[in-house]
């Protein structure tokens, strides 16, 4: 089985070094960009199964990076930032990113990240038969949630979500009106039971919440079980 790929994005040498040599440890292919124009050439020229994405680049902003990243892409993003800031999260899960760590990080915890989620690469999409397709289309109320085309409409409109926000919405459509622990949807979307993750899924939420409600979604809705997680129900 051919090695997976990774690029680390990294403007310091001793951080770029490092992240380099753990991960060459742990069995990956590795490349190296320290600017966010190298890092798209490298993307464009052979695209990486995952990212590691530094937030402050020399040339440009990581989120921006990502956006363009995600634009061409479907790998993993890891971005790594020095400024772990509420906004900082949402603002960097909103262009597409799979995940982040706050520098200083362990070595050890960044493989474990890395290997969790490559663990299950990205689903190739296949053709079905027209009845299967038609099963894959979940209709509740005004929201579709299209597994198939992994599309999501409102009244017909497709909503543009990240990866990572479908997979949220259709474990919950899958089983509306059931509460979904925090765990549970770490475990099904991110395939780890870190539990450092757990802000994640809240960070997603809220980023997915926003943009149903900005597609004029009035029903269902995603309700907070407040300290258990989510569920999807009619408003």
């Amino acid at each position: 089985m051919a090695e997976q790929s990774v690029l680390v994005v990294e403007d310091t040498d001793e951080i770029r070094e490092l992240v380099t040599t753990v991960l060459r440890r742990a069995g990956f292919d590795v490349r190296e960009a320290s600017s966010g124009a190298a890092c798209l050439e490298e993307v464009r020229r052979d695209a990486p199964d995952l990212i590691v994405l530094d937030l402050g680049l020399p040339d440009a902003d990581g989120t921006e990076v990502c956006r363009q990243i995600r634009a061409e892409t479907q790998c993993y993003v890891l971005m790594l930032t020095a400024r772990a800031e509420e906004v900082d999260l949402l603002i960097g899960l909103a262009v597409g990113a799979d995940g982040y760590m706050a520098k200083p990080f362990s070595p050890r915890e960044l493989v474990a990240r890395v290997q969790a989620m490559l663990r299950f690469p990205r689903q190739v999409q296949v053709a079905q038969p027209a009845a299967q397709a038609a099963e894959s289309v979940r209709r509740l109320a005004e929201l579709e949630v299209d597994e198939e085309s992994r599309e999501v409409r409102v009244d017909g409109a497709v909503v543009d979500l990240t990866r990572t926000e479908f997979d949220l919405l259709a474990a919950l459509a899958s089983r509306p009106g059931r509460v979904l622990q925090r765990e549970t949807l770490l475990r099904e979307v991110w395939q780890t039971d870190w539990e450092g993750n757990l802000r994640l899924v809240e960070a997603h939420m809220s980023n997915l919440r926003r943009k149903l409600v900005a597609a004029g979604l009035n029903s269902p809705e995603i309700r907070t079980v407040r300290g258990v997680g989510y569920r999807l129900v009619a408003a």
